[in-house]
């Protein structure tokens, strides 16, 4: 898309973050079957590694095609950046890692999908409560603890 320029949102559902291919003119965001990169000298793969400069180094950390993607929802959400996640349990680890220190509590409903309420213990030092499905806000808020993180309901 044209720097400077404002789009619509229908037009960045379909461009945000991409630009036509130079070489070939073609409009599609290319899909990238591949895990490696190959780096000009040693020098720029070790800047790359070190994030001291920006660029592909795996397609585990990051591809072209997902950047895109990010880019995308970025533009549509009006946000500065985002991250794509590959399932919603890696979003939800990726969330409570972040904002979870040992001893902090979580407080989950017990009606979530096992797997949610599983990982919602990220750190063997993190405690978890359940909570009753249904239960008000009030009620929940007087059975935590002090030092009560985040809640799932």
């Amino acid at each position: 898309m044209e720097e400077g320029r404002k789009f619509g949102f229908e037009t960045r559902q379909v461009h945000a973050g991409q630009r036509p291919d130079p070489n070939t003119g073609a409009r599609a965001v290319p899909i990238y079957q591949t895990t490696s990169y190959v780096f000009e000298d040693p020098e720029s793969a070790a800047a790359y590694f070190n994030l001291q400069e920006y660029g592909n180094t795996y397609s585990r950390i990051m591809n072209p095609t997902v950047a895109v993607f990010e880019e995308r929802i970025a533009s549509l959400e009006g946000g500065c950046g985002a991250v794509a996640f590959a399932s919603g349990i890696a979003a939800q680890a990726a969330a409570l890692f972040t904002l979870l220190q040992p001893g902090d509590h979580v407080v989950s409903s017990s009606a979530l999908y096992g797997g949610t309420v599983s990982a919602t213990t990220p750190r063997s030092s993190t405690a978890k409560r359940s909570a009753t499905p249904g239960a008000t806000c009030s009620t929940s808020r007087r059975s935590r603890p002090s030092r009560t993180i985040t809640s799932f309901r």
